[in-house]
């Protein structure tokens, strides 16, 4: 599944899960401060990537690249306290 998100610099990014557990950790409309979207990723994308490993034997490497997009974005805001990222929606 994907899930779109604006990021404090009014850019967006689209997103890969390989679960819908993501939906249990983002909710669309919600706004996040950057460090925790980053962690809540993080559970969401490493719950998704270990089911694929349950089911296929490997982990989810499209997961684990786009875990190193966010924070490399996230990165980017690590000086503006109280930065938000807001979640816009999902799509399957």
């Amino acid at each position: 599944m994907r899930f779109l998100v604006r990021w404090p610099d009014d850019s967006e990014m689209s997103c890969y899960s390989p679960s819908l557990i993501v939906r249990e950790y983002l909710a669309p409309d919600a706004a996040y401060p950057v460090p925790e979207f980053v962690q809540r990723c993080r559970t969401a994308l490493s719950i998704g990537s270990e089911r694929v490993r349950a089911k296929y034997g490997f982990p989810c490497s499209n997961a684990e690249a786009q875990l190193d997009r966010i924070v490399a974005k996230a990165g980017a805001f690590a000086a503006q306290p109280g930065a938000l990222v807001r979640v816009i929606g999902f799509s399957e």
